[in-house]
């Protein structure tokens, strides 16, 4: 694992990116650490082992890795520090973007009944928040639990 003097000693830090201060078989002096991985995050090769860059800065400058490092606005290449934060793994999740059809997470659309369901993750638990109408409900009513629920790390939309 490699420590903050390291990472201090081999990179400068500039706008979110970690460049290399001098050349070696690999990397030139000037290059950032900018592979993209499978997942869409950062990454790169210090001293023979893998990072993603977010984790690193994080590590410049706090001076430890912490089990998870949140991307606040969710853009998995925004690597500038303002913009991370230590999280749990659960807070980690609550900040997602969302997946489904609608455009708004914890938003789907019931076929059945014709109307808009919200729902929140609470303890790996679906909680049903109710049938709507209008999608804008739905919405008001998943955003208005996600951050009671989950305050800080309650996704946003905007």
């Amino acid at each position: 694992m490699i420590t903050q003097a390291e990472l201090k000693n081999l990179f400068d830090y500039f706008d979110g990116q970690l460049i290399a201060k001098t050349d070696n078989n690999k990397r030139k002096a000037g290059d950032a650490l900018r592979s993209i991985t499978g997942k869409g995050y950062l990454s790169g090769r210090v001293n023979g082992r893998s990072y993603r860059v977010h984790r690193l800065v994080f590590l410049y400058f706090h001076g430890f890795m912490p089990p998870q490092v949140d991307h606040i606005d969710g853009n998995r290449l925004n690597n500038r520090i303002e913009n991370l934060r230590e999280a749990t793994f659960k807070q980690n999740n609550q900040n997602r973007k969302p997946t489904g059809s609608s455009g708004v997470k914890g938003v789907v659309w019931h076929k059945q009944s014709k109307k808009w369901v919200a729902s929140i993750c609470v303890n790996r638990k679906s909680v049903h928040l109710g049938s709507f109408e209008n999608i804008k409900d739905a919405a008001l009513a998943a955003t208005e639990a996600r951050e009671k629920l989950h305050g800080d790390f309650a996704w946003s939309n905007t």
